[in-house]
């Protein structure tokens, strides 16, 4: 199983950027993702921490839909 990266929230907002996700606003250090499919809209917020706690990744990852291997792929 693979380990969940130590990453900053820049580099997750890069990641999910390349996933097709849009910055649609920002409010203090909270910056809001949004991505627009056939039926549904996904929509993340994503803290601009120099060090995202696992468990936030982790919610970030699923709710965006991808997979562990899929965000590592976007680096």
């Amino acid at each position: 199983m693979t380990k969940l990266p130590v990453i900053s929230g820049l580099d997750v907002i890069k990641r999910l950027k390349r996933a097709g996700f849009i910055a649609t606003r920002q409010k203090g250090s909270h910056v809001r993702l949004e991505k627009y499919s056939e039926n549904k809209a996904i929509k993340i917020t994503v803290p601009l921490h120099d060090e995202i706690k696992k468990g936030t990744l982790s919610r970030i990852i699923k709710d965006a839909g991808l997979s562990l291997e899929d965000f590592e792929n976007l680096d």
